[in-house]
């Protein structure tokens, strides 16, 4: 393929005189003079404009999970393209892709989890289970059933209900959130919130917090309690054994839905197709997106349970819900590939069985590094917590989020992208990569560790009394 020789000073100059990035700075980005562009990508690799390979060790945003360079998907948007670009679902018609697609994924799913609304985000998909759970308990005579349960440092999307949804107070400070209705509980966060407590012990005392919630909002009031199997953006948190199991008995006994959002955990991050599948639980609604397609063009998917479906079919109304691109049959002819290749190299398995496994092991070194309070990962998605001393949780500077930013861009220095939650350096690398680029990324990551040690320390010194007076 013949790639195109970008101008890169002035795509920069163009980044800050027009383009605003998502999530970001705009202060910063004019600083420091435009946004790094990245040109190309192959494997687990990306190249930026000034000559730089670096290791992708975020596939993406938690997406590229067959890697980059995939001729096959680009040829498939192609005939796709051609055949018929767009057709929309509106007005009874529906195009041949996110028909076969929904079938693939309700195999995939297996169960109840049998019909499949598509979006073209992980925020849609939430937003969608917003206004289907709603919907619902209102055909169901329970229309006082409007309050939905989550947890603290949980993502669930960027628009008005996704963030609302989730527990990320400084997305609540921007649009005053959360709207009316959304309720926050502990997340299950032992390393942050439980250190040095039993796991069991802790296990137990963040369903509580969940039951206690129940009680106090009125369980005949809360619709759906909604959930990462691992919470991706919130620092990879990893719940404790038993964890999902109590929180789906605690729902089945107030009556109440569970929706498990796989936006990250989806398509083989865990070891299984879906992370509810690991934890063993049977949630009512799934919400997908990311790994869905691979990131090579957007799409996401809602699963709703067939009692749920069927209980919409009670009524004429219309589910008057849905946007222009809601199964766009180029995205579904994309994302039927990029699960065939998921099958086809047996990727899942790899994860489960290789990769993770290895990864697991690869992080073992890492927590031994004296900066280090806690090296995690379950399957091939993982974190590095960063500690001012071993063997506590103290923050350098007494804060969390000041080390985590300064070790990320030592990583990215050196060639490895990585991302920083806080103080947890975390990892969703793609499934195609080999032994020997998870030994670089930890050996990175080790290194980045030893190149800041320095300047973490001096985060760390107290401040003499009487600095400042000349003294």
């Amino acid at each position: 393929m013949t790639r195109r020789n970008h101008d890169i000073a002035e795509l920069k100059r163009l980044d800050v005189a027009h383009h605003l990035p998502a999530q970001s700075s705009y202060k910063l980005q004019r600083d420091i003079g435009g946004s790094r562009i990245i040109v190309h990508a192959e494997g687990s690799t990306i190249f930026d404009g000034d000559g730089n390979a670096i290791l992708d060790g975020m596939a993406g945003l938690w997406c590229v999970d067959v890697g980059y360079g995939r001729a096959e998907l680009a040829e498939v948007a192609r005939e796709q393209m051609l055949e018929l670009p767009f057709y929309n679902t509106f007005f009874r018609t529906a195009t041949p892709p996110p028909i076969e697609l929904a079938a693939k994924l309700a195999g995939l799913l297996g169960g109840d989890l049998q019909h499949i609304f598509f979006n073209s985000s992980g925020s849609e998909s939430n937003d969608t289970v917003f206004r289907l759970v709603r919907t619902y308990w209102g055909i169901k005579g329970e229309p006082e059933r409007k309050v939905f349960i989550s947890r603290r440092n949980a993502y669930h999307g960027s628009t008005v209900a996704g963030a609302s949804l989730g527990g990320m107070s400084y997305m609540h400070v921007q649009g005053d959130l959360p709207i009316p209705g959304v309720e926050h509980v502990m997340q299950p966060y032992l390393f942050g919130d439980g250190h040095g407590e039993d796991p069991a012990t802790f296990c137990a005392r963040a369903v509580k917090d969940i039951e206690d919630r129940i009680l106090a909002v009125g369980p005949e009031k809360v619709a759906a309690f909604i959930g990462e199997p691992v919470q991706g953006a919130g620092g990879v948190i990893i719940p404790p054994d038993g964890y999902w199991r109590a929180v789906e008995a605690l729902c089945r006994k107030y009556g109440i839905l569970l929706v498990s959002d796989e936006v990250i955990c989806g398509f083989g991050r865990l070891g299984e197709w879906f992370g509810f599948q690991h934890f063993g639980i049977e949630p009512d609604i799934v919400s997908m997106a990311k790994g869905l397609s691979s990131g090579y063009l957007p799409i996401s998917a809602t699963a709703v349970s067939s009692e749920i479906v069927e209980t919409l079919r009670t009524v004429d109304d219309d589910f008057v819900h849905g946007y222009t691109y809601s199964g766009h049959p180029v995205a579904a002819a994309v994302a039927l590939r990029n699960i065939e290749i998921i099958e086809r190299e047996k990727l899942v398995d790899r994860v489960r069985d290789d990769l993770g496994p290895y990864f697991a092991k690869a992080l073992t070194k890492l927590a031994d590094h004296p900066l280090v309070g806690e090296a995690r990962s379950l399957g091939f998605i993982g974190a590095v917590e960063i500690v001012a001393e071993r063997g506590t949780n103290r923050r350098f500077g007494g804060r969390e989020g000041l080390a985590g930013p300064i070790v990320r861009d030592a990583c990215i220095r050196r060639g490895l992208m990585v991302r920083a939650v806080r103080d947890s350096l975390v990892m969703c690398p793609p499934y195609v990569m080999t032994h020997e680029e998870v030994d670089r990324m930890t050996a990175i990551i080790a290194a980045a560790l030893d190149e800041t040690s320095e300047t973490l320390r001096a985060l760390d010194m107290p401040v003499l009394e009487g600095a400042g007076e000349g003294l």
